[in-house]
């Protein structure tokens, strides 16, 4: 992939570098109300189409050529990380589904895996219950990248291509409405396992999704990868070197498409991951084009973990095995409902857990869970007890903004609406 791109399109960052060194130097300090020159400020957002959300860039302008750029993020906080310090453990799920609202379900697992940890509970999970939860992180990823490369194919132009892949979001919906019961805000891990098993047929019609996808990625790649004006538009636009991607604390697919194979589920595998085979796509000039390139192929990967994952998943109710979805463990999970109306311990343990939370141990943890995004983290801290003392945030689109001040000068204005769109960010998790 990367060769291919390289040898047909010519080195595209030897260029950008050319065209930003005959632009005039703009100012680093000073307030932006001092316009220098002919120069002009305008506001890009918060409510423009392409920003993805209430995302505000401060521009400066000379002519048409962006000389300075300063993202304006908070319009969509809601102080989700306080929230968390007043709720139980299990409370603060449905949060979760509000941070990325285009993958709830991987950051359900994102944040039970963390409290996991700190419970000491996350090498006991059933493997049932592991096959589920990536089967559901990577439904997560391709419903992600398939909104993420619908709309920026539609800010570049390229509508149908959107109409292609928001059709087979609607399919993974129609998943999560089996699964969890809501198609949007799924709520569906909880603390030590699920909140309920799969129904039945539900992991064979997955598989026949699977394959009714990969036709639809080739599709949208007939559309897009060798269109002239996909290409000019994308080719050579917001080139990111590895060494910058780093250290402005880039992660996913925007790290991975300047170059550097860095992915959680290979450097520090959780749940099952160490027993899938899968590939890490990696671009080779980190433009608009890699990025696209990387997610395609990565839409390719979760199918291919996802039909491993159905292929060893241990019989459920479908065979009537009964394999358990939850760690055995009344102090964490809820007992059955009928245990619940038959038994008084059982009674005293769901009052304990829905009034007072599940007791964890005092410590600190930090977990990181690869989201479509790149690196969803959630650090506790906990002093014991029904509820963190404190839970911070590590959101992924916060990071990749990040480089914007670095990434968009140089460019022209029309480019801005490409360069956003192949950074896929989400406002909600941004701003938290």
């Amino acid at each position: 992939m990367s060769n291919q791109h390289e040898l047909t399109f010519g080195d595209a960052a030897a260029r950008m570098e050319e065209a930003r060194a005959a632009l005039p130097s703009p100012p680093d300090e000073g307030p932006w109300e001092e316009i220098h020159g002919d120069r002009m400020v305008l506001n890009m957002g918060p409510s423009h189409p392409s920003t993805h959300g209430v995302l505000r860039i401060v521009l400066e302008l000379d002519g048409e050529v962006i000389t300075r750029a300063t993202p304006d993020i908070g319009y969509l906080h809601r102080g989700d990380e306080k929230i968390a310090e007043n709720m139980t453990w299990t409370q603060f799920i449905p949060y979760t589904d509000r941070l990325d609202y285009l993958a709830p379900l991987a950051n359900n697992v994102a944040y039970a895996l963390a409290v996991e940890k700190l419970l000491g509970i996350h090498d006991r999970l059933p493997p049932r219950c592991q096959y589920i939860r990536v089967i559901c992180a990577e439904l997560a990823r391709i419903s992600a990248h398939l909104l993420g490369l619908g709309s920026f194919a539609m800010d570049v132009g390229a509508v149908t291509v959107f109409l292609h892949t928001f059709t087979e979001r609607e399919k993974i919906y129609n998943f999560c409405e089996a699964l969890t019961g809501a198609r949007f805000t799924t709520s569906y891990t909880r603390i030590g396992g699920l909140s309920r098993d799969t129904p039945p047929g539900w992991c064979d019609a997955v598989r026949r999704f699977l394959d009714e996808l990969l036709r639809a990625v080739d599709e949208v790649e007939t559309l897009l990868t060798r269109n002239r004006i996909w290409v000019d538009r994308t080719q050579g636009l917001g080139v990111i070197p590895a060494e910058l991607a780093i250290a402005h604390g880039l992660t996913g697919p925007n790290l991975r498409g300047s170059g550097v194979a860095h992915d959680l589920r290979k450097a520090h595998p959780y749940l099952c991951y160490a027993e899938l085979e899968f590939d890490v796509p990696v671009g080779s000039t980190g433009d608009c084009y890699d990025r696209y390139l990387v997610r395609m192929e990565e839409m390719r990967q979760s199918a291919r973990i996802i039909r491993q994952c159905l292929d060893r998943l241990p019989g459920g109710p479908d065979n009537a095995t009964g394999e358990p979805i939850c760690v055995d463990d009344g102090k964490i999970v809820l007992p059955p409902k009928h245990k619940v109306l038959t038994s008084m311990e059982e009674l005293i343990h769901q009052f304990m857990l829905v009034t007072q939370g599940i007791h964890c141990p005092p410590g600190e943890v930090y977990f990181g869970h690869e989201n479509p995004k790149g690196e969803l983290g959630f650090y506790i801290y906990s002093r014991g007890g029904g509820s963190p003392w404190r839970l911070k945030i590590r959101s992924p689109s916060f990071c990749n903004l990040s480089i914007l001040p670095r990434l968009l000068p140089g460019h022209l204005l029309s480019d801005t609406t490409a360069i956003l769109g192949s950074l896929d960010f989400v406002m909600g998790e941004c701003d938290r």
